[in-house]
């Protein structure tokens, strides 16, 4: 969602919100304490993790959080008529000012039934709130995550771009994805290191100080989340996410002759004199076929004229789509003519795009082409052209590409990203887990669907080698977990007695990013920060626990005190 449409959104929710809403004012219940928390009840696409994403789009909703008069209007003719008036007169009052939100910084590695974010405040508000965080949150977390999972796939050496706009689920969809698959790639080379940050006095999550300062901190991990660009030009200039693109093969198919090739001329890199280009890459197109052994007579006239055509607008960034027709009989010898004639004049072509085929068998076949060329014309750059490819990608398609071993350098994702087809939704949910003091629990046939009662706090464990090994609930009341001391623990899902662990290290999960209608932090991290962030919480997450198929399950635990309670309600309840 693109800023300046904040100020909309009170009434992306379900209209039953209004109607607890007025239930809640008829009974003179709407501003007893609340505490609602969001969370998932499974990792996504039968992995062991996610990506907390939307946590901004959160605060800003809440910023602008409140009803208006034509808000009022519409709902008033909506709900029943019996809606007394006095109702909508009370909501025009109504805002997040006395609402605090405590989140996992943006970008952390998240689990399952752990709270993404933990809401307080007047019942009827934090009731209001549920199905907006839920929409700005699951979607965000999905994409995210489904991004980390292509990382991890084509390792870090592969660049990524994000090509899903026209496969989006509508416009927001599509600016979402762009954003959000962009959150938790590698850093590139000349980034600033944690360091810096630490001696410019900016905030620092305590799992990337713990990373700095111990003794024993795990190995990088290279194989981070993440796309390098996007092909999206609104999510580039909203949201400061580099942009990439070349041509389609409309535009190939668009020239027929060389007579279509209009201006002819580029001047040299460094001369002042225009060359007439078109004459000198038909000259090395003769050269190509002969080293290559393609008849000329085949190559499509049409597709040298837009390689020039676009050599001579775009000098510096000629990159070639390759096959409109035939690849080897005449996409990569019209590339390669275009490209030679380029380097003559100074310039150096920026790289190929196959967008159909075996993508693997090709870009094989294609570098071979290349390293021929650069011995044969003497151009040793020519031989590590980057090889760029799409063509409906997915993770078992792209987990073949690099079992196989392959010549690709960039690799385009478009509808198997934005759309999450291993899993269409998050399922987050917003659960109530205490009202006016009262520690509450939904406790159903459906074990699953159990919630975890009370005020929380969340502690992430890590062991002697860095590692985080539990994520540990625990009553907000309660003593809080310390590094080097024991700690009783009773793990979600098992029947099991308690056991004992000493983490080396302990790490608070939630941070106070809003409270008393305010944002807490005065600037919220920038994308390549968040980018950072998750780089840091992936490397403290052992490889078991990152496997993309049978990961091994991440352990969550909750505090003897936190179990005695969850079993008293449970028996009290029944």
């Amino acid at each position: 969602m693109e800023p300046g449409r904040r100020d909309s959104l009170a009434l992306l929710t379900d209209l039953y919100q209004f109607t607890m809403a007025y239930g809640y004012w008829r009974a003179g219940r709407q501003r007893e304490p609340a505490e609602f928390e969001l969370f998932f009840r499974r990792c996504p696409c039968r992995g062991g993790f996610a990506l907390s994403a939307g946590l901004g789009e959160c605060l800003a909703f809440l910023r602008a959080f409140r009803l208006r008069q034509p808000e009022i209007e519409y709902l008033q003719s909506v709900l029943p008529s019996t809606t007394e008036k006095a109702f909508f007169d009370y909501l025009l009052t109504v805002d997040a000012s006395e609402v605090t939100v405590s989140s996992a910084p943006e970008g952390s590695v998240v689990f399952a039934t752990v709270p993404l974010l933990q809401v307080k405040g007047p019942l009827l508000v934090v009731q209001l709130l549920e199905t907006t965080l839920l929409c700005l949150v699951n979607y965000a977390s999905l994409v995210a995550t489904n991004a980390a999972r292509f990382r991890m796939l084509a390792g870090p050496d592969k660049k990524l771009l994000e090509l899903g706009l026209r496969r989006a689920q509508g416009p927001d969809g599509g600016l979402s994805a762009s954003k959000y698959s962009y959150i938790g790639g590698e850093l590139r080379p000349g980034a600033r290191p944690v360091s810096q940050h630490l001696a410019a006095g900016h905030s620092l999550s305590p799992l990337l100080l713990f990373a700095l300062r111990s003794p024993h901190p795990p190995a990088p991990d290279l194989s981070v989340p993440g796309f390098d660009w996007t092909s999206n030009v609104l999510a580039g200039k909203l949201y400061g996410v580099p942009v990439r693109g070349t041509v389609a093969h409309s535009y190939v198919m668009s020239f027929t002759s060389l007579a279509e090739v209009q201006p002819r001329t580029l001047k040299p890199l460094d001369g002042d004199e225009p060359v007439d280009f078109l004459p000198l890459a038909e000259s090395w197109l003769r050269r190509v076929c002969q080293t290559l052994r393609v008849p000329q007579d085949r190559v499509n006239p049409g597709e040298l004229a837009a390689f020039v055509s676009y050599a001579i607008a775009f000098p510096h960034h000629f990159q070639g789509l390759v096959d409109t027709y035939c690849i080897m009989g005449s996409g990569i010898p019209n590339f390669c003519a275009v490209a030679l004639a380029l380097n003559q004049l100074g310039y150096r072509a920026i790289g190929i795009r196959v967008d159909s085929g075996d993508l693997g068998k090709q870009a094989r076949e294609i570098r071979q082409v290349l390293r021929t060329c650069s011995a044969d014309f003497q151009v040793p750059w020519f031989a590590t052209i980057p090889i760029a490819v799409s063509n409906d990608i997915s993770e078992r398609s792209l987990e073949e590409l690099m079992q196989e071993g392959n010549e690709i350098d960039v690799i385009g994702i478009g509808t198997n990203v934005v759309t999450c087809p291993l899993q269409p939704s998050l399922g987050c949910v917003y659960k109530l887990v205490k009202v006016n003091g009262c520690p509450k629990l939904k406790l159903t046939e459906d074990e699953e669907k159990m919630t975890i009662p009370g005020s929380k706090m969340a502690y992430r464990l890590y062991d002697a080698t860095g590692l985080a090994f539990m994520d540990l609930l625990a009553l907000e009341e309660e003593p809080p977990a310390r590094a080097g001391q024991e700690v009783a623990v009773c793990l979600l899902g098992r029947s099991e007695e308690a056991r004992r662990v000493t983490p080396t290290a302990v790490e608070i999960l939630h941070r106070t990013y809003f409270k008393d209608g305010q944002q807490v932090c005065q600037a919220l991290p920038s994308l390549l920060e968040i980018k950072s962030h998750a780089q840091a919480s992936l490397s403290m997450l052992g490889p078991a626990h990152k496997r993309l198929q049978d990961p091994e399950p991440y352990q969550i635990a909750v505090t003897e005190k936190l179990h005695f309670l969850l079993n008293d309600l449970c028996r009290s309840s029944r």
